[in-house]
């Protein structure tokens, strides 16, 4: 009777094994996840606080478009040149100790925005908060492939990933918050308590990593020990059925794939960039609303983007097709902006809800991005590869914001603007359905088996 009821437990197709092992990463998910989420969540919420800021911050100093525009991009410059070296250095000294030192640099940084007077100092504070967070996002990506197998990590990475979306729901109200009640507190500017009520907490968090996160499975003291060698042996065999992927960092760099992909994520992040440092502004144009209201908008719309990045992610887990969903993605996103820029301030309810379904879209794409390349490298290789896609294609994040802040000064309107993103977002989708090979993760036919 026992023995009949445990059998009866067992989801059909799945041996006791499996369930014990499904078991096994949700409780690694729960350990890990919200903690990463959470840091993630900040980091978006530090780097495009400027958002906000600059809705009196441009006023207050006398930035042109242009001037923010340059200052919100230029944090990618720093992000390119410490992207790589830090990511090679995490192999050495581990995830923990790399995490925690960006986490605490790049939230004093932000702190110190809060200082800002001139144009140059607003560059330097960017250039330097590119150049702490360096590493973080890429980083993490290769930290979560230690703890979880190919056929689990599309949902995993759109979990971690829907974070960006999620800081948009808490960081416009909390923005909007700061400006409006702290305004002239202790005679500082609503927008100067942003970057300080956001960049202190940053850094105390930085501190709690060190106590928190764990490097390997191996060193998981929250495991038993059979729940350790159980997901041990686990990602050692997803390791055997993937040996033939590269790992000498050398042959990855002679690959041309690394820098087709490297090209989709340039676009990929010129509308994301697009979204993320031009939302408030765009709904500002489109509407009368107060900055409380627009806080509130952008956190509801953002809600909608990370629901789009877990769903995504679990689509493609579970067709084993990371490639369609990619291009499906992005194809919406693309469609999305051509609609937002031929409406825009013609008809501001449609302009909105365009608005909504460009960033799904673009956000939606990361996770099933992020699925090809790890399916393709391995080890230092991987660590390598995707420092390099993330650094040289996060260019988009400085591009998009600067020409954009660059056809408003010059035209009056960012028309064109969004629909060289819209453009952008087409050609990414089609660099991946013609440049990258169909690399499955199998699962869709372990579950038909």
């Amino acid at each position: 009777m026992s023995e009949k009821t445990t059998t009866s437990s067992i989801p059909k197709g799945q041996s006791e094994s499996e369930t014990t092992l499904d078991r096994v990463y949700r409780k690694i998910a729960w350990r890990i996840l919200p903690f990463v989420m959470f840091l993630w969540v900040l980091a978006w919420m530090d780097r495009a606080n400027i958002s906000f800021a600059k809705l009196e911050m441009q006023v207050d100093l006398g930035f042109s478009a242009a001037v923010y525009g340059l200052g919100a991009g230029i944090f990618y410059i720093g992000y390119l040149i410490f992207e790589v070296p830090s990511n090679l250095y995490m192999q050495k000294i581990g995830a923990r100790k790399t995490i925690a030192r960006i986490v605490i640099g790049w939230g004093l940084v932000c702190a110190l925005t809060s200082l800002v007077q001139t144009p140059w100092q607003f560059y330097a504070v960017r250039f330097l908060l590119g150049a702490f967070e360096a590493g973080f996002y890429p980083g993490i990506i290769v930290y979560l492939t230690l703890w979880f197998p190919a056929k689990r990590r599309a949902k995993i990475f759109g979990f971690f990933m829907s974070a960006s979306a999620l800081s948009g729901v808490i960081g416009g109200p909390l923005a909007a918050f700061l400006m409006t009640h702290f305004d002239g507190a202790l005679g500082l500017s609503g927008w100067q308590w942003i970057f300080l009520g956001e960049g202190i907490p940053t850094a105390v968090a930085g501190v709690v990593v060190l106590f928190y996160l764990t490097d390997h499975p191996h060193q998981a003291k929250w495991l038993t020990a059979a729940e350790k060698n159980a997901v041990i042996a686990d990602l050692q065999a997803d390791a055997n059925k993937h040996s033939e992927r590269s790992e000498s960092l050398r042959e990855v760099l002679r690959d041309r794939r690394l820098w087709v992909f490297t090209g989709i994520y340039f676009c990929t992040i010129i509308g994301n960039a697009t979204v993320a440092f031009w939302g408030p502004t765009i709904i500002k144009t489109l509407t009368s609303f107060s900055i409380g209201t627009i806080g509130w908008i952008i956190s509801a719309i953002s809600l909608f983007g990370a629901a789009g990045m877990v769903l995504n992610g679990y689509w493609s887990d579970r067709n084993g097709d990371p490639r369609r969903c990619t291009i499906t993605s992005l194809l919406f996103g693309a469609a999305a902006f051509f609609v937002l820029a031929f409406v825009w301030t013609s008809v501001p309810a449609v302009a909105v809800v365009a608005f909504g379904c460009a960033l799904v879209g673009a956000y939606s794409t990361l996770p099933t991005f992020w699925q090809i390349p790890n399916l393709m490298y391995t080890g230092t290789a991987a660590a390598g590869a995707i420092a390099i896609i993330n650094s040289f294609g996060n260019l988009g994040g400085f591009v998009a914001p600067y020409a954009l802040g660059l056809v408003e000064t010059r035209t009056g309107s960012i028309f064109w603007g969004l629909l060289g993103v819209g453009m952008m977002m087409t050609v990414a989708a089609l660099l991946v359905f013609t440049k990258i090979p169909n690399v499955r993760t199998g699962y869709a036919e372990e579950l038909k088996a």
